[in-house]
């Protein structure tokens, strides 16, 4: 690609209502940084011959999974409840998040208007940067469930957003 030109991130947010997107929306909204192209759906097929670079899947849309030919990305931020459905997507590498110590990105506690989520291993993201193992205090928005607060949070650090970024907010 030539120096200066930038190419846009592609995100799917595959949820049934629960807020992912919107969270996410709302957090790029605040900062200053260019927003990757965002696209929602509530079924897998509407992600068919997308090319994503990054799928995000809420628990309860990793629930009521149905495989679905077609559904591919660089990148799959899945429940970690939800194992099998990796096998169905075209993904180059998957990262997990939930209540699980093998989740890549974990609760590791809730109070209040707070929540403290852990990076349990490396995580990359979409332009190679390296994030560390590390736990992160960020705010919590009432209304919203833990596990999608999660998969917003990984897919707010995977398309660039800074620890720093996040816990400033």
């Amino acid at each position: 690609m030539p120096k200066g030109v930038f190419r846009v991130i592609r995100v799917g947010i595959w949820e049934r209502d629960e807020g992912i997107f919107r969270a996410v929306r709302g957090a790029l909204e605040a900062g200053s940084r260019p927003f990757p192209q965002m696209l929602s759906g509530r079924y897998a097929a509407e992600f068919a011959a997308m090319n994503l670079d990054l799928l995000a899947v809420s628990p309860e849309a990793a629930a009521r999974a149905r495989p679905s030919a077609g559904v591919r990305c660089r990148c799959l931020l899945l429940p970690g409840t939800a194992g099998p459905l990796a096998r169905e997507v075209a993904a180059e590498y998957a990262v997990s998040y939930g209540t699980s110590p093998k989740d890549t990105i974990t609760l590791s506690s809730l109070e209040g208007d707070q929540i403290c989520l852990a990076l349990q291993r490396e995580l990359v993201t979409l332009d190679g940067r390296v994030l560390e193992e590390q736990e992160l205090v960020l705010p919590f928005p009432p209304g919203l469930s833990p596990q999608p607060w999660l998969a917003a949070v990984g897919v707010l650090l995977l398309t660039g957003v800074s620890a720093e970024e996040l816990m400033g907010r």
